[in-house]
């Protein structure tokens, strides 16, 4: 799984010029997550197919920072995101973003995009 971040003016039509370039390419985004502070914006997105979504940017000429995903299952309840984040902080790995891609029942399945990947999965085993 793949992270799409996007940087954006803070400005009606930021969002649809995004999404448009992705919906003519018959990209369906499994989760996204956005934010505004200030006069920027940010989002945070996870597409069904990673190679139509990276060629749809670019071909829209917009720009885009992309990562690895790490997801990790938890129990829908309080103090299960503050054991994830207390791990990955006691680590030393630094977390630039965590959206949710999944819920089934009393389970919450959550992208964390981090700067260190393969030393996240290795503390969230």
């Amino acid at each position: 799984m793949r992270d799409f971040a996007i940087h954006l003016s803070h400005r009606p039509g930021e969002l649809a010029r995004v999404t448009h370039a992705l919906a003519r390419a018959g990209v369906n985004l499994k989760s996204v997550a956005g934010m505004a502070i200030g006069n920027q914006g940010l989002l945070h997105l996870v597409a069904d197919d990673v190679e139509a979504a990276r060629r749809a940017l670019e071909e829209a000429h917009i720009p885009f920072e992309e990562s690895e995903v790490v997801t990790v299952l938890l129990e829908n309840r309080a103090g299960e995101l503050e054991d994830v984040a207390s791990k990955l902080a006691n680590g030393g790995v630094n977390l630039q973003a965590v959206y949710v891609v999944g819920l089934d029942g009393d389970l919450v399945e959550l992208a964390l995009v981090v700067d260190e990947p393969k030393k996240a999965k290795k503390l969230l085993e």
